[in-house]
């Protein structure tokens, strides 16, 4: 009977995701909340979506403007929920992720997204070039957070995300690592361990702000960091899936941008309502 198993693994398809056919939007996920506005329509302003953010991302500018911080965003869906003429949604966009934490702060007119580019800088380019080909290893520092992020991210490794298939592992010791991915807002009693570690790091490295705690303190006052993130995951926690694409990203085997996909997406879902 074993054998008869064994034969049926091999015959079975690969249950493994593919990474290169990933989307960035899944709609079973409540994802990221974005307004839906026409030219010709405006949100009743008054600012009850606001009121209810528990992490004050969102921004009522005017009847047809309005801004989000998706790094600070829990995707809660508070403000979907409590939006009176239901002109915010929750859209299932779930790949937040960017080099540029700017890149995350994005303000609609009449419901689409303004379009910048998203910066880049040296560091994260000499990082790509060391690991574009070879993968990259990181060690994972809990910074004061709720390990809702580092169940995420230990999902990472099971059989069906299998993030070290795409040549992304996890150390032990920050001094074999090429990247330190922390999560949580950084208490007082971690930022000097967060910095020890990233002091013990060999160069090119990165550093990796893991979910929304870790980009902007979620709920709580963001503690000191050793540098400015070279990563930005948003999310709380972000799916396994998100986190490995975001590594992807990262080390250059994954071509994405933020606000071009969001406005691609916004586009797309516009015609079809």
């Amino acid at each position: 009977m074993k054998i008869i198993f064994e034969i049926l693994n091999i015959i079975r398809p690969a249950k493994t995701m593919n990474y290169k056919k990933v989307l960035p939007f899944n709609p079973n996920a409540r994802g990221i909340p974005i307004p839906m506005l026409s030219s010709n329509e405006s949100c009743l302003s008054c600012k009850s979506c606001e009121q209810v953010c528990p992490t004050h991302s969102l921004k009522i500018h005017s009847k047809d403007k309005m801004s989000f911080d998706y790094g600070a965003c829990l995707q809660c869906g508070r403000c979907s929920e409590f939006c009176s003429d239901g002109k915010i949604i929750d859209s299932g966009f779930v790949h937040v992720y960017s080099t540029d934490r700017e890149a995350l702060k994005v303000t609609y007119t009449n419901g689409m997204p303004d379009e910048k580019p998203e910066m880049e800088n040296e560091e994260v380019k000499r990082f790509r070039k060391a690991t574009k080909k070879t993968g990259f290893q990181f060690r994972e520092v809990a910074a004061s957070g709720n390990n809702t992020t580092e169940a995420e991210i230990n999902a990472s490794f099971n059989a069906l995300f299998d993030s070290e298939a795409s040549k992304i592992r996890v150390v032990a010791s920050p001094k074999h690592a090429d990247a330190l991915v922390y999560s949580g807002p950084v208490g007082p009693n971690m930022e000097g361990p967060l910095d020890t570690a990233w002091e013990t790091m060999p160069s090119p490295k990165a550093l990796v702000a893991c979910g929304s705690e870790a980009v902007s303190g979620g709920l709580f006052k963001l503690g000191k960091l050793p540098k400015e993130p070279d990563l930005f995951i948003g999310g709380d926690p972000p799916r396994p899936d998100v986190i490995v694409s975001a590594f992807r990203y990262l080390m250059g085997t994954r071509e994405f941008s933020f606000r071009a996909e969001l406005a691609k997406f916004v586009q797309n879902l516009k015609e079809t309502k």
